[in-house]
């Protein structure tokens, strides 16, 4: 068996917790892992490692590499060159698969962002799924409703055949479609034999397919953009499961939570005896039933119900617990007004520390560095913007175009364009230093890898 596990979301419904460069399935949602970390470690339970494919966008790609090198030394990660939805995701990974095996593989496909403890369950729907895989159906993977949820897409089974599918309804729909009781929630997963769904987007999605076959993975991994870029951006559940006829289904009877919004991580977070979830520095006077998150300071709420609250450095989330689904449109609304709240955290941590923007302005970008003792960044140059570095607190050691220099506090150093260079902190107490950069493209993409310790070359 194979895997794609589908790690290119933004998560805009878990703003302002989740951003465009940092979406939830990068986060430590519940457990110590990060939820792709998580999802790679329950399908490598029963798959091997070395089968598991993971497609994200180009703006993710270095740290879902380094986050699953945690678990397999040469993890394979496609990147998108352009987000285009799940149903050119899907077709381009199998067409690389099939680049790894002579044989017809089942390929089970997995969403990054949920949250399943019963693994054993969960294999033993996946090895009964795969025996109708064998047959020749997609086997789409169903779990049974608890509660009228708008943000799930819904099932329709009749003697264990799917009869149709209907997409996210309304709250009105949800509830008539829970009475009915033959109706389950659409867990995302599914699975197929590589010749059974290249059928399927041959009878129904042609055009994705006609593109994908231009894309050669005999000599490299990379997926070109002139092709990508002409995809039809459209979910698989669209293009190929709302139109196929040969469809099977199983009920997913393990846990399972798509942390999709905010109701969902209130759903799997310990609650105290008024049924409130407090995380962070929080104060509350007789809330009932509410979410409160707390990054960075003090969150006073009082005579709360069914209502989210939720604070970072530069954003605040209120909003009632019925209404998280709008979140995304906050999210969207931001990204048309260009304002950088939808798109990055202040403070972005890293493998070697973290840094906090404090300033920002037309051609400038002002930052506050931490790294942490024995680390150190990657051997990197930038082809749109020059760098200053004044060191706070600890000492530095900078390599630049080969030569090695030792700053202490107080000292600083020029980073021309296109200069080769390195901070690093080989020292036992953490550098802190200020980083100013100045060019006309002052974005986390401008930087070309040499060298990197944690593998994000």
């Amino acid at each position: 068996m194979y895997s794609i596990i589908l790690a290119g979301g933004s998560g805009s419904r878990l703003w302002p917790l989740s951003r465009e460069l940092c979406p939830k399935h990068l986060m430590n949602i519940k457990n110590e892992n990060s939820l792709l970390q998580e999802t790679f470690k329950r399908l490598a339970s029963f798959i091997p490692a070395e089968n598991i494919v993971s497609i994200t966008n180009t703006k993710h790609f270095s740290n879902v590499k380094y986050q699953l090198s945690s678990f397999c030394k040469q993890p394979l990660v496609l990147s998108e060159p352009i987000a285009k939805n799940t149903a050119p995701a899907v077709l381009v990974s199998v067409k690389y698969i099939q680049t790894l095996t002579d044989e017809d593989p089942i390929i089970l496909v997995a969403p990054s962002d949920h949250i399943i403890e019963d693994v054993e369950s969960f294999k033993e729907a996946i090895l009964k799924g795969e025996e109708l895989a064998k047959q020749g159906h997609i086997v789409t993977f169903g779990v049974k409703p608890d509660y009228a949820e708008v943000g799930f897409g819904y099932i329709q089974v009749e003697n264990n055949s799917v009869k149709r599918f209907i997409e996210k309804p309304n709250k009105e729909k949800a509830a008539k479609l829970i009475y009915e009781g033959n109706w389950f929630w659409n867990s995302g997963l599914f699975m197929f034999k590589a010749s059974t769904i290249l059928k399927e987007y041959e009878n129904y999605a042609g055009e994705i397919l006609g593109l994908a076959n231009n894309i050669n993975f005999e000599n490299s991994n990379d997926i070109p953009f002139i092709e990508f870029d002409k995809m039809p951006n459209i979910s698989i559940d669209y293009a190929i499961m709302e139109e196929s006829k040969n469809l099977a289904f199983v009920e997913l009877t393990s846990d399972w939570k798509d942390m999709g919004s905010w109701e969902s991580l209130y759903d799997v977070s310990d609650k105290d005896a008024d049924g409130n979830v407090k995380v962070g520095h929080i104060l509350d006077m007789d809330s009932k039933n509410s979410f409160m998150y707390s990054s960075s300071k003090l969150v006073a709420t009082i005579g709360l119900e069914d209502t989210v609250v939720v604070e970072t450095e530069d954003a605040i989330l209120a909003c009632k617990r019925d209404r998280v689904q709008d979140v995304k449109q906050v999210f969207e609304t931001l990204k048309q007004q260009h304002d950088d709240t939808h798109l990055v955290h202040k403070t972005m941590y890293r493998p070697w520390g973290f840094y906090t923007v404090i300033a920002q302005g037309e051609g400038f970008l002002t930052k506050i560095i931490q790294v942490n003792p024995g680390q150190k960044l990657s051997i990197q140059s930038h082809n749109h913007r020059s760098e200053h570095w004044v060191v706070l607190s600890g000492k530095a050691k900078v390599v630049l175009n080969k030569e090695e220099i030792i700053l202490d506090p107080g000292h600083s150093i020029d980073i021309p364009v296109k200069a080769i260079h390195s901070l690093q902190n080989p020292y036992e107490e953490e550098l802190k230093i200020i980083e100013v950069q100045k060019g006309d493209l002052l974005i986390e993409e401008d930087i070309i890898r040499y060298e990197d310790m944690y593998g994000r070359v």
